[in-house]
């Protein structure tokens, strides 16, 4: 028995280092690549493959005036709502809707009634009183007066004077008149309503100067600062300019942006409150190169960017800031002077990636490249002037 068991740990013992032999060598375990390594191996075998041709071309940065940009309305300077100061019946409003009026026009007359008579009962009271006081100021002369009765005939003279003042006063607030001039926008009074201190007659808005009013958010509004030159550009495509006259000290809670006035002229009333405006403000003069927004991307941190190639053949990912947008492309800074900008075939490329450029000339529609091309050229540097269509060829990946 005791021989079977030691029989049977030798054969087990046999087999192991069998086992065991498969897995060492003479120099230890056998190494295999890694994932990592075979991509990179990979990488590598693809950049010494053929290269894949996109278009590109070679652009020129100019000098352009960079604005800060608001979106905002016109609106009148002031609304007054014109309130009566004296009760009455109204007896005449010569002013409508839409009637443009100057300072000082009757917009409602009321009634008189008996502040006419009570005017001439005042000045004739006056009279008396100035009378009186002459008086006394002669008896005093002759020694036939005293202070006492000379302090109370100035005293009735100056109440006299005071008396005709209120009458006049309340007979003059019997016109409700225009306290500037403007366009009467709305009536509340009609001919025969009685109206007592307070009620509103009509209101008016003041429309020369009119205000371009926007918000300017946290980031641009110490950009801004009362007395620089704004333009608005309307929806009716009119342009107006004129002076910021107030950037806000404080933000607004819910927004966090701070409010912005400008004052443009407006003396002939075209302008209206409440029409859409873009506000735009020049704040710099930079260099920019206009792009059209398709060659737009996005990079790992979510910042927009375009792919240019450099002088050593390689592609560039360049995080850009839009200066101004036109009808046929976008004004952006961040790109070199001269860059040779990827126009087709940008989301195929990585920056760090080595390509070759063919130039076509500018204004032609650029040729469909073969694999089998003659007059491919071998060269991977970018030549060629500002506004000259290329060829770009990549290492394509397999």
């Amino acid at each position: 028995m005791r021989g079977t068991y030691i029989t049977a740990t030798v054969i087990a013992l046999l087999i192991g280092a069998w086992l065991l032999s498969g897995q060492f060598g003479e120099d230890g375990p056998s190494e295999h690549p890694t994932l990592a390594e075979e991509n990179r191996q990979r990488q590598a075998q693809t950049e010494d493959d053929a290269l894949t041709r996109v278009r590109a071309r070679v652009i020129q940065a100019v000098p352009q005036v960079q604005n800060v940009v608001l979106r905002g309305r016109t609106e009148n300077k002031r609304t007054v709502a014109v309130k009566a100061e004296t009760a009455g019946r109204v007896v005449e409003r010569p002013v409508d809707r839409g009637t443009a009026v100057s300072q000082g026009d009757v917009l409602c007359r009321i009634s008189v009634e008996d502040r006419e008579a009570g005017l001439a009962e005042a000045r004739a009271a006056l009279e008396q009183a100035r009378i009186e006081h002459q008086a006394s100021l002669k008896l005093k002369e002759q020694g036939f007066q005293s202070e006492t009765a000379i302090a109370q005939a100035r005293a009735r003279l100056a109440a006299a004077e005071a008396q005709v003042e209120r009458r006049e006063i309340d007979l003059a607030r019997t016109a409700v008149r225009a306290p500037f001039a403007g366009v009467v926008e709305d009536v509340l009074a009609e001919r025969g309503d009685y109206l007592t201190p307070g009620a509103t007659c009509v209101t008016i808005v003041d429309m020369d100067p009119m205000l371009l009013v926007g918000r300017v958010s946290e980031r641009e509004v110490s950009r801004l600062e009362p007395g620089q030159n704004a333009e608005g550009h309307l929806t009716d495509g009119r342009i107006v300019s004129g002076p910021i006259t107030f950037v806000g000290q404080q933000a607004d809670p819910a927004t966090r942006t701070y409010a912005v006035e400008v004052e443009v002229p407006n003396p002939e009333r075209a302008l209206r409150s409440g029409i859409t405006t873009e506000i735009r403000i020049p704040v710099d003069r930079v260099m920019a190169h206009k792009v059209s927004p398709a060659l737009f991307s996005l990079d790992d941190d979510g910042n927009v960017g375009i792919r240019t190639v450099n002088d050593q053949g390689r592609v560039e990912y360049h995080p850009i800031r839009i200066v101004r947008d036109d009808v046929d492309g976008v004004w952006v800074t961040g790109l070199p002077e001269v860059a040779t900008l990827i126009t087709v075939g940008q989301e195929l490329v990585v920056p760090g990636q080595e390509v070759e450029l063919s130039f076509e000339p500018a204004g032609e529609m650029p040729a469909k490249a073969t694999d089998d091309d003659p007059a491919r050229p071998s060269s991977s540097k970018a030549v060629g002037t500002a506004g000259t269509e290329a060829m770009v060829r990549i290492a394509a990946k397999p």
